[in-house]
């Protein structure tokens, strides 16, 4: 594969969930630290934005926006707001584009050829050559973690470092609203914050409201104060399903109450877990802001590719039987808990 070391600027295309933006970090920071003076840009989506903003490797961030998540928005304003943010990606004239991906995309190869860089990377398709990316790169023939995957992307430019960290930089501003949230809500030094994330998106990756109710009495009673999380919203939304009903029946079935915290906005979510001392949740995107945040994390685990998609970069226990979330049982996660960091 031929490189081209003297580029000088880079823009990453991450068209896809919370956890693939987070995954792609590594990478960010690679570039970072072997061209200290690049200019680095992101194109992303508005539901992922959240967790690039503040990121110290990153020069620029260029949102648009997918029509299911405009909020009733017509296609052609959504449409037409996309093209004027198109139009200022190639304005700012970046040397390389990366489409960060797993797998070839028509779509997200379209996408990396608009943005008008001269070298453009991307998973080429299985078939051959393809225009639209001037350095194919050939999909893993094996599961790899994606952080890996995308690492595998940065070779062109020259970049073969062994990938570093997660970043994700938590905003002030709303560490210090979500401190002063718990801080009202009778929360007291001395004692382990617990973050359990309830929501997952897949089915297979749920886990029962019974197991975390048992779970959150037995965390309290070993001497952790819980915070409770989960994705706002009703269940039957098409475009964002949510777990207000959920949460609730959490909250006022657990023998202490716990912290609740309902998170509007992505940068909401990470600041409530930047707040936690561990976190227990399903497979998901705040599993992997978890990770960002270096937190100690145990998984519940449904059916995702867990080479792929395990926490990267810190200490974590998964617990997976069956292929299903609800085959693992709250004693088993307690004890995990116990092994991982509610130790001495």
């Amino acid at each position: 594969m031929r490189t081209e070391p003297r580029i000088k600027s880079v823009l990453f295309i991450r068209r896809d969930n919370i956890g693939d933006l987070v995954c792609t970090t590594p990478a960010i920071r690679a570039i970072r630290r072997a061209r200290p003076d690049a200019r680095i840009g992101v194109l992303v989506n508005s539901y992922n934005a959240e967790a690039i903003r503040g990121n110290p490797d990153v020069n620029e961030v260029f949102v648009y926006e997918k029509w299911k998540h405009s909020g009733g928005r017509s296609r052609l304003a959504v449409w037409f707001q996309n093209w004027k943010e198109l139009r200022r990606v190639r304005q700012a004239g970046f040397d390389a584009a990366i489409g960060c991906g797993y797998a070839w995309s028509k779509r997200l190869a379209r996408l990396t050829r608009s943005t008008g860089a001269r070298m453009r990377i991307g998973i080429g398709p299985p078939e051959g050559a393809t225009a639209c990316y001037t350095h194919p790169v050939s999909a893993p023939t094996s599961s790899i973690h994606e952080v890996e995957a995308v690492m595998r992307l940065v070779e062109p430019i020259g970049i073969t470092a062994a990938p570093p960290g997660l970043v994700l930089q938590p905003d002030a501003i709303e560490v210090s609203a979500v401190m002063k949230k718990l801080g009202e809500a009778g929360m007291r030094g001395g004692r382990r914050l617990v973050a359990m994330h309830v929501s997952s998106r897949r089915e297979q990756n749920r886990w029962p409201r019974g197991s975390f109710i048992k779970l959150g009495d037995m965390l309290h009673t070993e001497g952790a104060d819980v915070m409770l999380l989960w994705s706002p919203g009703t269940p039957d939304n098409p475009l964002h399903p949510g777990d207000d009903a959920l949460a609730s029946e959490i909250a006022s079935s657990m023998k202490t109450p716990p912290f609740s915290i309902r998170t509007e906005r992505l940068g909401e979510l990470i600041a409530a877990l930047s707040a936690a001392d561990a976190v227990v949740c399903c497979d998901g995107g705040a599993m992997h802001i978890a990770a960002g945040l270096g937190k100690p994390i145990v998984a519940v685990w449904g059916s995702t590719d867990e080479r792929r998609w395990h926490p990267w970069g810190v200490p974590y226990i998964i617990l997976r039987r069956d292929g299903t979330a609800s085959a693992t049982g709250p004693d088993e996660a307690f004890a995990a808990c116990k092994r991982l960091f509610l130790k001495g």
